[in-house]
């Protein structure tokens, strides 16, 4: 039993402890207001597919959140290990930089690592993958995209496209301006999504990289997925769930669901990446 006489020196010390944890809290929510968490949701589906060849990744630094999204390409093998060992390449690259200075120059670095990997794990084989990739630094989004995945901001209810895909149609059109093709020409070309550049084969040219960060507003939204998604829904389909003021995990489960829920004969499997803070 406390001897009466310790009570006040008891108090005093309760009211110490109450004082000192309500500063921390204090400090900890100004933290968080000046550097808000970065909110990820992720969504993924096999679609009709007889393996998932989308892999994904996400990582925090003292330099940022980077969000990766890999699509294997499902018509030639081994989809799955290219998109893996992309997304790992990338972010085991991304923990081991230094200084976010080098932030463009870590994006080249990575993609010709993860192509040189790949096409040692292929051993000859046929394989590869698409891949993009996001960091955002306080109020700026750095990026790079190889392939036909897609990197868009959802602002104010409309999408900022961020990256151009490399696939044939963009040659078609160059055709088309130049004179050599009529515009159906270059629209009905049964080769127009072929893609020509991508992780997994010898032929690879470079990744696209953004010459400056995108500067990110309030409220913006960035989307990472493959065509799994954007070839299946529309982008009024996708403004009407990312509109809501709902979190990011569960605009992409939405979104996912909305996929599933077109049941397409040939679906391809299907992944998407948000990320949102209160910038």
């Amino acid at each position: 039993m406390f001897q009466q006489g310790a009570i006040p020196y008891l108090v005093v010390l309760g009211v110490i402890i109450a004082i000192t944890l309500l500063f921390r809290l204090r400090a900890a929510l100004i933290r968080e207001e000046m550097n808000p968490v970065i909110q990820i949701g992720n969504g993924q589906t096999i679609g009709r597919r007889e393996e998932q060849d989308d892999y994904f990744s996400t990582a925090t630094s003292s330099h940022g959140t980077i969000a990766v999204l890999a699509d294997g390409i499902s018509g030639l093998a081994n989809g799955r290990l290219a998109s893996t060992l992309a997304v790992t390449t990338f972010i085991r690259e991304f923990t081991k930089l230094d200084n976010p200075k080098h932030i463009s120059l870590f994006f080249s670095r990575a993609a010709f690592l993860a192509n040189s990997e790949i096409l040692q794990a292929l051993r000859g084989s046929r394989g590869g993958t698409t891949l993009v990739a996001g960091v955002i630094v306080e109020d700026k989004l750095y990026w790079g995209a190889v392939g036909d995945s897609i990197i868009t901001v959802f602002r104010n209810g409309e999408f900022i496209p961020i990256n151009q895909k490399d696939i044939y149609e963009s040659v078609l059109e160059a055709r088309f301006l130049s004179g050599e093709i009529t515009k159906d020409e270059a629209l009905e070309h049964p080769q127009k999504k072929q893609l020509i550049n991508y992780l997994g084969y010898d032929n690879f040219q470079n990744i696209e990289i953004g010459r400056e960060p995108f500067p990110l507003e309030k409220g913006d939204k960035v989307i990472l997925c493959s065509d799994g998604v954007y070839d299946t829904l529309t982008e009024m389909e996708l403004e009407q769930i990312l509109f809501q003021n709902i979190a990011a995990h569960d605009a992409a489960d939405q979104i996912i669901e909305a996929v599933e829920s077109k049941q397409k004969a040939n679906q391809d499997n299907a992944t998407i990446l948000i990320l949102e803070k209160g910038w």
